[in-house]
């Protein structure tokens, strides 16, 4: 089962990778890629295990934020 939403402008997946694992993905939602330290990237995702997909996305939106207010990422 795959759980969508959208944050500013960036469209994130949250899925389940194992029986309650729920892991997300998040990328541009103009489908651009992302360039970090000169780095193009189709989508990036987050690794952590969450108990829902709920959380997961929480998790996704934490990164874009601390993302965009790094210098690494264009």
């Amino acid at each position: 089962m795959l759980h969508t939403s959208g944050y500013r402008n960036f469209a994130i997946e949250a899925f389940e990778a194992g029986k309650g694992l729920w892991h997300a993905r998040f990328r541009r939602s103009d489908l651009e890629p992302l360039l970090i330290d000169g780095i193009a990237l189709a989508s990036i995702e987050i690794g952590f295990a969450w108990p829902d997909p709920q959380s997961a996305i929480m998790d996704a939106i934490f990164q874009i934020d601390r993302l965009r207010d790094s210098p690494s990422l264009s």
